[in-house]
């Protein structure tokens, strides 16, 4: 019996980890989801900037690169912001406390993420970059730190791409019309027979 309870915790311990390693961001695929909290106070989900080119943006505030990068993604933000352009910063869990976070949260327009809900997270180093195309799919996951004209080179032509049109919706099935009761079907033959002309013979 002990053998049998093993196994089956065994086995749940795999299905779980196999699971996760499905969930996994994975560039070329549609990319999982995630909840964002922020410091504005909102609840952001993949599935709310559908249709958008999306950054992710891992940083911390001990990192050199990160100091440069965010204040070159804030402008991009502005500027391509109203093509669908979205860019959400997330500081690592060993950055500043979240009270001396939150003033620089207020100075910039980037929506900064206090809480990430989702298998993204930084990819050894900071910052790391995951970018989403307007599909959904995953088109880049890297550790390092755009400059403009490289962050432009993979933007750009995503913002060029067409939004994709929502699913249509599925035919609602229509009932087949009841046949006519019999005794109208009598009644209409009856009324067919009386409107022929009578035969001559």
């Amino acid at each position: 019996m002990r053998n049998l309870m093993a196994g089956a915790i065994v086995g749940m311990i795999a299905g779980v980890a196999a699971g996760a390693t499905l969930a996994a961001p994975k560039v070329g695929q549609p990319a999982p989801d995630f909840t964002a909290s922020t410091f504005g106070g909102h609840t952001v989900r993949l599935a709310d900037l559908k249709g958008d080119v999306i950054v992710l943006n891992f940083w911390a505030s001990w990192c050199g690169p990160c100091r440069h990068e965010l204040p070159m993604l804030e402008t991009a933000f502005e500027a391509y912001n109203q093509y669908g352009f979205q860019v959400l910063a997330i500081a690592t869990e060993d950055s500043v406390p979240e009270d001396k976070l939150r003033p620089l949260a207020t100075h910039l327009r980037i929506p900064f993420v206090k809480r990430m809900h989702g298998p993204y997270h930084d990819l050894d180093a900071v910052p790391t970059n995951y970018i989403i195309d307007r599909s959904g799919k995953l088109v880049y996951a890297k550790a390092g730190a755009f400059d403009l004209d490289s962050l432009n080179e993979i933007v750009i032509p995503l913002l060029k791409e067409p939004i994709p049109p929502p699913p249509a919706p599925a035919p609602t099935p229509t009932a087949s019309p009841a046949p006519p009761p019999a005794a109208a079907l009598g009644a209409s033959a009856a009324g067919a027979d009386e409107a022929q002309p009578p035969r001559r013979d």
